[in-house]
């Protein structure tokens, strides 16, 4: 009878324990998917599982990204990130994003995480962050339903006739071959705007989230993905459906893509006058800085839309708008995520001597302009930590062009000098100067205040801005016909141009016809009336260069 009592005891303690973990289970659903995928592959299923490089990561630009943004090109040689074959690393961040790196060896590119200790933000921008990570709904469904998804469920575009430079598209080399392959279908399926498709691999929820990573970082003009996106799962941990989700731009594609090409193209058409790809990346870094602004209810704002198109963003929108825009000017530029007191995302740069670090962000809010812009990982080793497929970027040591522009903001020829400006009709007006003069508002008469600023430090040289010598005007008639060309290639919008003059007398002139309005029917009222505009704010920004040069830049809005 003992024995037999014991027995009892054995099965009630027994059906006690499984009862107990029925109860868990059905109130934690994630601690079912890791028990699963336990069972049936041997080990726990991560929020994050990072997958050895299959490929190399170049370290400056061979070919020039395709002018969409939309296909990478083959054949880049670069320079390997990983010697060896090392197992999948299990990313330790949590829901907060804290903790980063690799269990298995950390990053393969070289990059070394500083301890999230010795982190120290400045309280000038502590808290300006807004990154939010990839999300993914994995929800497991039984055999029969699985079944009947594979039965019904077409796997859309396969993506099969695209390629993607190692330069240029990093995250898709850090994947294995299966995952290049449902990278490719997510790619163009996004394309197509096709929602709901079955991969064409097997592939695990953990090893499909680092695929939808890899995406989005590569690929900022996929503006109207969300960072979200269902899979649904058999229990053997097997993917049978992938559900994109999507913003209010997908409502009516073509026009949100012709808004965003306008706003990118404003940037880029003058980005493209610059000599050389450090003057084309400090001219987007300072564009940004002025029509961008942090604003934590932005909508979109993980997007590079919320950025080029609605000017309000947070760190993902910066980094995402900065990455496309330097992309389609053929620089390599990456979308970087990782911890900074919050979750947060920068830009990782490549220029001819190396990497370097750029938070367009901080630089915005944080009081100064150039405070994280061209920055080695030495130099962000107290603010800023990789994670996620981010730790393997290639480290950032390059040294040429890390902190000449901060001489610049010093003497006053920064991004941040003010500039004047009013709302006009049929006309226009403009507010000058350096220190911030500015117009009166009027309806196509005003008198606008004229000024430059002398810098206290070094003035810089027509080459120093990027500028050549086709870029200078010697008279007034030159410089009015290249203003007005300008409005009209730009159009409708808010941008800015830039021109130089030479000489003080022709400067004189030009303060002239600003302080008195002969502008305005020197160029401004027909270019308003080409270009269909019926208001016009313009503020302007005098530096006096080296050889008696002055660049000039307008900051033009032109409405209906």
């Amino acid at each position: 009878m003992k024995i037999l009592r014991r027995i009892l005891y054995g099965i009630a303690g027994l059906a006690a324990l499984l009862c107990l973990l029925v109860a868990v289970c059905a109130l934690r659903p994630d601690l079912t998917r890791r028990l699963s995928a336990f069972l049936y592959h041997g080990q726990p299923e991560a929020a994050y599982v990072q997958q050895p490089a299959a490929d190399a990561i170049g370290a400056a630009g061979a070919d020039a990204a395709d002018g969409t943004g939309m296909a990478g090109r083959n054949g880049a040689d670069g320079v390997a990130i990983s010697d060896t074959d090392g197992a999948d690393g299990v990313d330790g961040s949590g829901g907060s994003g804290s903790g980063g790196g690799t269990a298995a060896g950390g990053a393969l590119s070289g990059y070394v995480a500083p301890s999230e200790e010795e982190l120290s933000i400045p309280s000038q921008v502590s808290g300006i962050n807004g990154y939010r990570q990839v999300e993914g709904d994995a929800r497991q469904v039984d055999e029969h339903t699985a079944a009947a998804l594979e039965a019904s469920l077409d796997v859309g575009e396969t993506g099969d006739d695209y390629s993607f430079d190692a330069v240029f598209y990093p995250y898709y080399h850090m994947l294995d071959d299966a995952q290049q392959h449902v990278y490719r279908q997510v790619y163009a399926n996004a394309g197509a705007l096709c929602l709901s498709f079955r991969p064409v691999e097997d592939l695990t929820p953990a090893r499909l989230k680092s695929v939808f990573e890899a995406v989005y970082n590569d690929h900022p003009e996929l503006f109207w993905l969300e960072t979200a996106y269902v899979c649904k799962y058999t229990e053997t941990g097997r993917c049978v459906e992938i559900d994109l989700r999507t913003n209010r731009t997908a409502r009516d594609l073509e026009a949100s893509q012709a808004a965003f090409a306008e706003q990118a193209d404003a940037i880029l058409s003058q980005a493209r006058n610059m000599s050389s790809d450090y003057a084309k990346e400090k001219y987007v870094h300072d564009r940004l800085l002025d029509t961008v602004s942090y604003y934590t209810g932005a909508e979109m704002n993980q997007s590079a839309y919320s950025a080029l198109v609605e000017g309000r963003t947070v760190c993902a929108g910066y980094a995402r708008s900065f990455q496309y825009i330097l992309q389609q000017l053929g620089i390599p530029c990456y979308y970087c995520t990782g911890y900074a007191g919050e979750s947060h995302a920068w830009n990782i740069v490549v220029l001819d001597d190396g990497c370097y670090n750029v938070d367009v962000t901080w630089d915005d809010a944080g009081g100064g302009a150039y405070d994280y812009f061209n920055k080695t990982d030495a130099d962000y080793a107290g603010t800023h930590i990789r994670q996620e497929l981010s730790v393997n970027l290639p480290p950032c040591e390059g040294q040429t062009y890390r902190g000449p522009e901060q001489s610049e903001e010093n003497s006053g020829s920064g991004n941040n000098a003010g500039s004047g400006s009013d709302d006009t009709e049929n006309g226009g007006s403009a507010g000058t100067g350096n220190s911030g003069g500015s117009g009166n508002d009027s309806a196509g008469t005003d008198d606008s205040g004229t000024g430059t600023e002398s810098s206290g430090g070094r003035m810089r040289s027509l080459e120093d801005t990027g500028f050549g010598d086709a870029s200078v005007f010697t008279d007034m008639d030159s410089y009015y016909d290249d203003c007005y060309s300008q409005i009209i290639q730009n159009g409708l919008g808010r941008y800015s141009f830039y021109n130089v003059i030479e000489g003080s007398g022709l400067f004189g002139e030009w303060e002239d016809a600003y302080d008195h309005d002969g502008y305005k029917q020197a160029y401004m009222d027909e270019a308003m009336e080409q270009v269909g505009a019926y208001h016009c704010s313009m503020g302007l920004v005098v530096e006096k260069l080296q050889d008696d040069k002055y660049l000039i830049r307008h900051d033009v809005t032109l409405t209906e």
